[in-house]
């Protein structure tokens, strides 16, 4: 069975929740999906607490946490300052930076223009390296945008071909909004295999219930094996529209990959009480 990189998004599950979750909660829940086999993890954002306060505790969370050999910690950051934070919290093994195919979510999401943030991702790259860190780009929008602004399948992959020429080798093409049908998925990853091989790259999407198989299956057939979602489906970008669209749900795609496959390590047999609970901690915190 070939193996797949599956990342469990508590943050991306967590950061629209009105409601604080206790730290002493959160790091319950993160060693649940440890104790299960979870061994890839974007688990934290280290950006204003006043952005995202549901995560203004990462520090706290990350401090108790034992992290496996094996496994990657992984944070969001926006600008430099996030990064010294992640860099002073050893649990922390990746930091992602989020970057927009259109202009209109750059600014709404990093309060920075395309411009600004090409001169920023080359600058926190080269800290992250020097410091040990892996470094990770969400190109978000990577789908297309709810704004009107212009948008091609080309345009992401042009982005893509910049981020590679400055040696930047993690990239994980964001929908943020679950604009994506099978066709898009299909149209970008052609566009992108262009200038890379579609088996580097991630798909971090989001999707309805009943609408994630068909754009995995598109995935699948260019070669990508890392995937990315959170139990229950929970979850969704604040920044990015009034109605959130949830992420992949993982007690679903994680069995219909091994199906395919296709191998994430985890306990399939844990899913279900998993994702119960993630639902409940949603519900409870909402």
């Amino acid at each position: 069975m070939e193996a797949a990189t599956y990342v469990e998004c508590p943050r991306d599950a967590w950061q629209a929740l009105g409601r604080l979750i206790p730290t002493t909660v959160k790091r319950d829940h993160l060693r649940s999906l440890l104790a299960a086999g979870f061994r890839h993890l974007d688990l934290g954002s280290f950006v204003s607490p006043r952005a995202v306060p549901q995560l203004a505790d990462g520090e706290e969370v990350l401090s108790a946490l034992e992290r496996p050999e094996d496994a990657d910690f992984s944070c969001i950051i926006v600008n430099l300052r996030g990064l010294e934070r992640a860099m002073a919290v050893p649990q922390v093994t990746s930091v992602g930076y989020p970057l927009a195919v259109n202009e209109t979510f750059q600014r709404r999401n990093s309060n920075l223009s395309l411009a600004a943030s090409w001169q920023l991702v080359a600058e926190l790259f080269a800290r992250a390296l020097d410091a040990g860190l892996g470094f990770v780009v969400y190109l978000s929008m990577g789908f297309g945008n709810p704004y009107g602004d212009p948008w091609t399948p080309a345009d992401t992959a042009q982005m893509l071909e910049h981020l590679l020429a400055l040696g930047i080798g993690r990239v994980a093409l964001a929908d943020t909004v679950g604009r994506a049908s099978a066709e898009v998925v299909d149209e970008v990853l052609a566009a992108a295999a262009q200038v890379t091989d579609p088996a580097s790259l991630g798909l971090h999407l989001h999707a309805r219930p009943d609408g994630w198989r068909e754009l995995l299956k598109v995935g699948l057939a260019y070669g990508v094996t890392w995937f990315e979602g959170a139990l229950a489906g929970v979850g969704g970008c604040p920044f990015a529209e009034d109605h959130l669209v949830g992420n992949l749900p993982t007690e679903e795609v994680l069995p219909w990959l091994e199906a395919q496959g296709f191998s994430s390590g985890v306990d399939l047999s844990q899913l279900p009480r998993l994702a119960s609970a993630s639902a409940l901690l949603a519900m409870r915190f909402a």
